[in-house]
């Protein structure tokens, strides 16, 4: 975030704090039950969301040099992305032309080809099929033609993002709308990646980036955890096309008003919390980022999500990554003991039929903005 956008944003908060006020929304917004619990909306976010909007893969830190690569099949489509010898990045559907089989797991370094683990077609970082064993079997195949099927990528401001259905291409900077600014400003391009966790939880995707999306709850659910950390009630909000920016205040940040505004450091004293539509949180978390990449489960019930720290430095002492594996934990720790457990049996209850809405508070304008925009991409009237 550019020092000015800091600044404003910084007068916004004193100017809360000293009314005892929080950014606020039009109205209360009451929202449907069933979009939390239909199968049928479920479906049609997957074609949508997950199929025809850009989904971040993670960082261009995770992938420095030619030949390393990720997968992920979160999205219901096996992704492979690669760096190839010019610098430039790739992704594929992971699926060999001959048979269908995966022909690359996990994440790697190093990568010259991949080779199938059934009948070993192997295909370059370019995904062209170099070599068919037993060619002579395969006379009328026409290798310029079979190649691993492309996918709509795009790598800018250090993100790598992409498409999961083959045609077409990204418009990234249309996408971010406003955010792009902000991200630039972070220079995540020299950022490093310390780790990356999966969770599954028994509750909607949703219901996950609901967690994030106001500071009401922390004096009651996060009393012992993130109260003592950041002020409860209290953040800015801006709605950026469908994505969205929520600012929490760390209490640390009163300490900037002895401070001329040419000195303040908004990122050092808040939670900057963005949601990158559809289905990415990215938490600017003072000394460090965090991402959140959720995905729907196998059901309406049910999420999956990767869950990964970036640092402003590489971690090469064993100071430095006991301390980084510090912040990594007590996130978890707030995360699965805290949030979820509570989280699930709302997802559970919603089911008793004992409401057919919730309700978003005016002080919750984050959520209302979140919702509201998945609604009108599926094409749902909002309430």
């Amino acid at each position: 975030m550019k020092h000015e956008a800091q600044v404003e944003q910084l007068r916004k908060i004193f100017g809360y704090l000293d009314a005892g006020e929080t950014a606020m929304g039009d109205a209360v917004y009451r929202h449907h039950v069933s979009d939390y619990t239909s199968p049928d909306q479920a479906g049609r976010e997957r074609e949508m969301l997950f199929r025809h909007e850009p989904l971040l893969i993670g960082l261009s830190c995770e992938l420095p040099n030619p030949g390393d690569y990720v997968t992920d099949d979160f999205s219901g489509v096996p992704i492979l992305v690669v760096r190839n010898e010019a610098g430039q990045v790739n992704a594929f559907i992971n699926v060999c032309r001959h048979r269908g089989a995966r022909v690359a797991s996990g994440c790697g370094s190093g990568k010259t080809v991949f080779s199938c683990p059934y009948h070993a077609w192997t295909y370059d970082r370019s995904g062209r099929l170099r070599s068919i064993p037993f060619e002579q079997g395969f006379e009328s195949v026409d290798k310029t033609s079979n190649g691993l099927r492309p996918l709509p990528v795009v790598e800018k401001y250090g993100m790598i993002w992409v498409m999961p259905t083959p045609g077409g291409s990204i418009d990234i900077d249309g996408h971010l709308a406003g955010m792009a600014d902000d991200l630039v400003a972070f220079g995540l391009a020299s950022y490093s990646h310390y780790e990356t966790r999966v969770l599954r939880a028994r509750l909607n995707w949703k219901l996950v980036i609901d967690t994030f999306l106001e500071t009401y709850h922390l004096s009651t659910l996060h009393k012992n955890t993130i109260a003592p950390i950041l002020h409860s009630n209290l953040g800015t909000f801006d709605g950026m096309a469908r994505n969205l920016r929520m600012i929490g205040a760390r209490k640390t940040i009163d300490a900037l008003r002895q401070r001329p505004e040419s000195e303040w450091d908004l990122v050092r004293h808040s939670a900057l919390v963005y949601v990158l539509f559809p289905n990415t949180v990215f938490i600017m978390q003072g000394d460090h980022l965090e991402t959140w990449r959720v995905y729907p489960g196998d059901s309406v019930d049910e999420s999956k999500m990767h869950v990964s720290l970036y640092t402003p430095e590489p971690a090469v002492t064993d100071k430095a990554r006991k301390y980084w594996t510090k912040n990594m934990d007590l996130l978890m720790a707030t995360v699965q003991q805290e949030d979820f457990p509570l989280a699930e049996n709302i997802q559970r209850d919603f089911h008793s039929g004992a409401q057919d809405f919730v309700t978003f508070g005016a002080n919750e304008p984050a959520l209302a903005y979140f919702h509201r925009s998945i609604k009108k991409t599926l094409g749902i009237n909002a309430v």
